[in-house]
């Protein structure tokens, strides 16, 4: 087991600074243009795909770190760069390990090399799980996959939204019903291949911070996908159902449900990572304006109301980011989140990445007011680390059930 260290290694140092210099010399300056601009920001994913750090293997490489520490120190220096244009770099991920957590040798090596593209012709994947009416409520998913057995075909039908990537992505990853009566153990996940006929892109969201990345409804109607694309085969899905069935029959839901509920778990801290990245950008920015901005004939940060606030930031940020690498570590090292850490990790993160990021506007006044100064930007940016990967509402049910152990509603 590996022991617990607040030390990087050579070999994580190394990958951070390369990481942070990316992030400063080619995110950074990108970032307000695509802001504005609303879109993909499609040359700097490519810049991404040159140096190394837009692949399967890169991330795969930070997923194995023996301590845990590859996954959200990676994720901090992007969204330090930039959240928007970082949630682009990392979006197709998400995809990416749904098929490497559940389908077959042949089809990681089939689809995920197809997610990524290449250098001179970068493509991105979407992963699609909420529902108008099932975000975090994932048991009310209306999304349906029905097998035509004398064709080999699945048949989708349904709507997904806020899908990162959904509609330009080369490759879609859809969660979908299979069995209705097993609730979420009904569900079942596909590969929709490029050029799908019945699959289109529905409303593009404009939002209110992470501009640079593209989010939007994906519409399937009679949207056909070859048997082969059923993530992990139609044997391992009966034998699953069945399994569920016979669970369902002997009163096992409970425990089902919460199973699911651990598997949700183990991703959180990394998006505390991003919370934590975006946080730390505003603060850097505010600690710099402080020390040079002069009123009264002193620099601002000489009030102690500016310094002091100051250090709070700090002080939550480096709070919000141990309680990051506790969870990351305990997850790969297979301890179990037996008070929620993932859910909290998230939770203090996401809460402070929100408050720093509004200080950060404080201190700058009417300056921090304008797009003209990064921290506007930011503070919009940081709304949406409360609300996706489950709400700050969710994380705090899913933390009073696991420390009471009662269905708190």
């Amino acid at each position: 087991m590996t022991e617990f260290t607040l030390d990087l290694n050579d070999d994580q140092k190394q990958v951070r600074d390369w990481l942070h210099g990316f992030a400063k010399d080619v995110i950074r300056p990108a970032a307000a243009e695509w802001d504005e601009r609303e879109e993909t920001p499609w040359p700097v994913i490519q810049e991404a795909a040159k140096v190394g750090i837009y692949s399967l293997d890169f991330y795969a490489q930070q997923f194995f770190d023996p301590t845990g520490l590859g996954i959200p120190m990676a994720m901090e220096e992007l969204f330090w760069g930039d959240a928007g244009i970082a949630l682009s770099i990392v979006g197709t991920g998400l995809a990416a390990v749904g098929v490497l957590a559940n389908g077959t040798e042949e089809q990681i090596g089939t689809w995920i090399p197809q997610m990524y593209g290449d250098v001179d012709d970068v493509k991105v994947a979407a992963f699609c799980s909420s529902e108008p009416d099932a975000g975090s409520d994932v048991g009310s998913m209306r999304t349906r996959a029905v097998y035509d057995e004398a064709k080999d075909e699945w048949v989708l039908n349904g709507t997904k939204t806020w899908a990162t990537n959904g509609g330009i992505a080369n490759v879609h990853v859809v969660v979908a019903v299979v069995d209705p009566e097993l609730g979420t153990k009904g569900h079942a996940s596909f590969i929709v291949p490029p050029g799908t006929p019945g699959l289109s892109q529905g409303q593009k969201f404009k939002k209110h911070g992470i501009r640079a990345s593209h989010t939007a409804e994906v519409v399937l109607e009679d949207a056909r996908v070859p048997g082969s694309c059923l993530l992990g085969g139609k044997d391992k899905l009966d034998e699953r159902l069945a399994r569920a069935r016979e669970h369902a029959q002997a009163g096992g839901g409970e425990r089902v449900k919460n199973a699911a509920m651990a598997t949700f778990e183990a991703s959180r801290p990394a998006v505390g990572a991003m919370a934590v990245g975006t946080a730390r950008a505003a603060y850097d920015y505010a600690l710099e304006y402080a020390k040079e901005r002069e009123q009264f004939g002193r620099p601002i940060i000489d009030n102690q109301g500016v310094a002091f606030q100051l250090a709070d930031m700090r002080t939550q940020i480096d709070a919000a980011r141990l309680l990051v690498w506790r969870a990351s570590w305990m997850a790969v090292t297979g301890k179990p989140f037996t008070s929620a850490e993932g859910s909290m990790s998230k939770l203090f993160a996401s809460e402070v990445a929100k408050k720093v990021t509004a200080q950060a506007v404080q201190i700058l006044g009417g300056n921090g007011f304008t797009r003209e100064y990064p921290v506007e930007r930011m503070h919009r940016d940081a709304a949406i680390y409360t609300i996706f990967e489950g709400t700050s509402e969710i994380q705090r049910l899913v933390i009073a059930r696991t420390l009471s152990g009662m269905p708190i509603r």
